[in-house]
């Protein structure tokens, strides 16, 4: 009498009564990777949730420690768990990583810093009960993000049709994306005197848009369609190009694909370069070119949130350098670790609290007016006289602020059109968005899918965006949102013959 492989006793002989054996329960083998993963996980979870909330905490400062502290410490750590969670994930959750990556950063860890040196980047002009109401009403937007994520669990992923025949990249229409990606990068350039101006400051970039005629006292809308024609179609094709030449070894061995690629690299390099633009639109830039380049690896995306953190706590706050021209510039000067944190870009607490407070002070809730202003965005105020400016403006434009250029988070934006009840139920329906798309691009993210895969490239330039769409304002962030679905639109196609596909 033999054994099989999983333990089975069999007879010799047909018609044996030899009966069979219980089957023996082997151990899966156990990759070298996933010993690494494993020894990895408790220091990560640790360190994360536990060690970087603590060590920010115990530095010596001024601050109050009073509800708002302490409920910034809650917020800080249930964070960094969801971040651990979703870095040690089996499958890669793009939109729910990047939610928590900034949650984390910008919603966590930077304004316990502030809370810790008693200082923040941005005044915050209502009482202390306002600044414990933001924070609180942060986490509960947290949970209701959470709490839409559970519900879309175990739901059917999309329409037989959608699954069969999903959305690709048509070959001919890319060629006319390239083309309009030159030609507006090109206009771009040219309108800004020539490609040196990108390499030498933000502040440059402003003066040279303000000289070309297209920035107004009273609107932004020429500088926002000046900078989203010339930086989003170009992004886009490149992410085309490099999904081309990553996933199609035909691709690889024709000169001309190779060409275009590096003519779009070399683009990319001056319209979508670090010294030139905003440190979140190189945040977009760069995590959408990396999701993009390798398509099916865990490492990346692992390495991609824990370098987030890196450089969000390193890299971005001493990255002004680039935003003022050598006269302006002033080096960053400190006695503490945390100071550069609270010295720069991380004021979304602080500016939800103004919001409350701005609210509470006589403005009242807009009931979806802020929103209905992000979505029309495009229609001019000759026509829509009332039409409501930036959130984040119109409340600094309260405070007496002299730049007003101050961020709105979405919690803040939920808020201050739906109230907490609504907030929370906004936070809800983004989270059971989130990842409906991520278990879609799940399926769709493998080696097996097209070149052409459309959802393999939207999504990772959604995750690197939705840095800027949490932060805010809406209405700021909304003209690259509608170049983008131009964008998007224009190479769309759910054709599956050969002379339409990517191959």
């Amino acid at each position: 009498m033999a054994t099989d492989v999983r333990g089975t006793a069999r007879s010799g002989a047909p018609g044996g009564g030899t009966t069979p054996a219980p089957p023996m329960l082997l151990a899966p083998p156990v990759r070298p990777r996933t010993l690494l993963s494993r020894a990895l996980s408790i220091p990560l979870v640790l360190g994360l949730t536990v060690f970087l909330p603590l060590l920010v905490a115990v530095q010596p400062g001024a601050g109050v420690h009073d509800a708002a502290y302490y409920v910034q410490i809650a917020l800080t750590m249930y964070a960094g768990a969801r971040l651990s969670a979703m870095i040690l994930t089996s499958r890669r959750k793009l939109l729910q990583g990047s939610f928590w990556l900034f949650v984390y950063m910008a919603m966590g860890v930077a304004p316990l810093a502030q809370a810790v040196l008693g200082r923040v980047p941005t005044p915050v002009v209502g009482p202390r009960s306002d600044l414990t109401a933001a924070v609180a009403l942060v986490l509960v937007g947290c949970a209701a993000f959470d709490v839409g994520a559970l519900l879309a669990r175990g739901r059917p992923g999309g329409s037989a049709r959608a699954e069969t025949r999903p959305a690709l990249v048509h070959r001919r229409r890319l060629y006319l994306l390239v083309l309009l990606a030159f030609a507006c990068s090109g206009l771009f350039i040219v309108k800004l005197g020539g490609p040196a101006v990108f390499f030498s400051s933000r502040q440059e970039i402003i003066a040279g848009i303000e000289e070309a005629g297209v920035s107004q006292a009273d609107s932004q809308a020429g500088q926002a369609f000046l900078r989203g024609f010339g930086t989003v179609p170009a992004l886009f094709a490149l992410l085309v190009y490099s999904r081309w030449l990553v996933t199609s070894r035909r691709a690889r061995r024709r000169p001309t694909v190779i060409a275009v690629f590096l003519a779009l690299l070399a683009l990319n390099g001056v319209v979508n370069n670090p010294i030139s633009n905003p440190r979140y639109w190189f945040l977009t830039v760069m995590f959408a070119l990396l999701f993009t380049a390798f398509p099916v690896s865990a490492a990346m995306y692992r390495s991609a949130l824990s370098l987030g953190v890196v450089m969000a706590l390193i890299v971005f706050p001493f990255s002004d350098r680039f935003r003022y021209d050598e006269k302006n510039y002033k080096p960053v000067e400190t006695t503490s670790v945390l100071e550069p944190l609270a010295m720069k870009d991380y004021d979304q607490i602080g500016m939800f609290a103004n919001t409350i407070t701005f609210v509470e002070s006589g403005a009242r809730h807009r009931y979806g007016r802020q929103l209905a202003g992000s979505v029309l965005f495009a229609v001019p105020r000759s026509v829509w006289a009332g039409k409501p400016r930036d959130t984040g403006v119109m409340v600094g434009q309260w405070m007496g602020a002299v730049n007003t250029n101050l961020s709105s988070p979405i919690w803040a934006e939920l808020w201050i059109d739906f109230g907490a009840v609504g907030m929370a139920g906004g936070m809800a329906v983004i989270g059971y968005a989130a990842a409906r798309v991520d278990g879609r691009f799940a399926r769709r993210g493998t080696r097996r899918a097209p070149p052409g895969s459309l959802i393999s490239l939207v999504v990772p330039l959604v995750a690197g965006y939705s840095f800027i769409l949490l932060r805010g304002p809406l209405l700021q962030a909304s003209g690259r949102v509608a170049i983008a679905l131009i964008c998007v639109a224009l190479v769309t196609t759910w054709r599956q013959d050969k002379g339409a596909l990517l191959r």
